[in-house]
């Protein structure tokens, strides 16, 4: 069975961070107000973020590969690369179609190309051709991948296509479970990731995000069927990005839960002591980046499962 986490992380470092105007509109989670006040200091203060994330993880023995964005064309959002691309155990590698058309000038082949030195790629799925037809599907924002299972359970929104998501199961013959959810304020969610974390034996969900009681009490038992001790946050929780965590593995095998200080702190004492007993909790300040980018810590992080050469 594949493992679920793995020790390598590709990250891309930012040059020209800042509120992208062309994702707010499906987009809650980006604070348009706070962007205002901080757009001078936006890409400096983004950039101290994620360079005290990724020396932390790397000092924890998590194998970061850090890929600096170009200057140009211009990617506010390059810094959430797991949107565009996904590496699997199987060598295979996807190519996402993305909504925004500034987000689409983040897919970089040299990228693909530099990995190919260290690891095997049998495969490349590229899904773009779906942007042509207005149907997009954003990566591993848009699904979240049990890969001990082949599960890909997908919250339907304006970023997350039934058509692709089929065309995704067919390439790589994940299940796929799909549902519908909603904010506090009715609106879509634009991605499944800040409502859901699967990790090897447990399952973060914000269950009362998913609107309808059937598909609710279904996803809950697609989890536990999975044998996954599901742990449910608040609507107010997930607003703050407690959805948005990724469990990682360090060199030796230790298995941390990484998320935003913002995340951290909207868990109770209990979720805290809960999610101890399966892994190590680690979270960075990633303030900056939350309020303009409305991301947070597991968007950061494109997990590479390819096998090594």
């Amino acid at each position: 069975m594949q493992s679920q986490a793995t020790s390598r992380i590709l990250m891309i470092r930012p040059v020209n961070f800042g509120f992208n105007t062309e994702t707010a509109e499906s987009n809650a989670f980006q604070n348009s107000q706070l962007a205002a006040q901080t757009k001078d200091t936006a890409q400096e203060t983004a950039q101290r973020e994620f360079d005290e994330m990724a020396r932390q993880l790397r000092a924890m023995g998590v194998d970061v590969i850090v890929y600096d964005d170009t200057t140009e064309p211009y990617t506010p959002d390059s810094i959430f690369p797991n949107n565009w691309i996904s590496f699997h155990a199987s060598g295979t590698v996807v190519l996402y179609p993305m909504q925004a058309e500034n987000r689409r000038l983040e897919r970089r082949q040299d990228i693909v190309d530099d990995l190919r030195k260290n690891y095997h790629v049998a495969k490349v799925v590229d899904l773009t051709h779906f942007e042509q037809e207005g149907k997009f599907l954003e990566g591993t924002g848009s699904m979240i991948l049990d890969r001990m299972n082949k599960v890909a359970f997908a919250s339907l929104s304006p970023r997350t296509h039934p058509d692709v998501l089929a065309e995704f199961s067919r390439q790589t013959n994940y299940r796929v479970v799909s549902f519908h959810s909603a904010d506090a304020n009715g609106q879509a969610i634009y991605h499944t990731n800040v409502l859901m974390c699967i990790a090897d034996t447990f399952a973060v969900v914000c269950l009362s995000a998913i609107t309808d009681p059937d598909e609710r009490l279904m996803v809950r038992q697609e989890l536990e069927k999975l044998n996954k001790r599901v742990i449910d946050i608040s609507l107010e929780q997930m607003a703050n990005f407690a959805g948005n965590m990724l469990m990682v593995t360090t060199n030796k095998g230790q298995k941390l839960l990484v998320m935003s200080t913002r995340a951290f702190e909207s868990l109770t004492p209990k979720q805290i002591d809960l999610l101890d007993d399966y892994t190590t909790l680690v979270h960075f300040d990633l303030s900056m980046i939350e309020n303009n980018g409305g991301g947070s810590a597991r968007c950061m992080m494109a997990e590479v499962h390819l096998p090594r050469k």
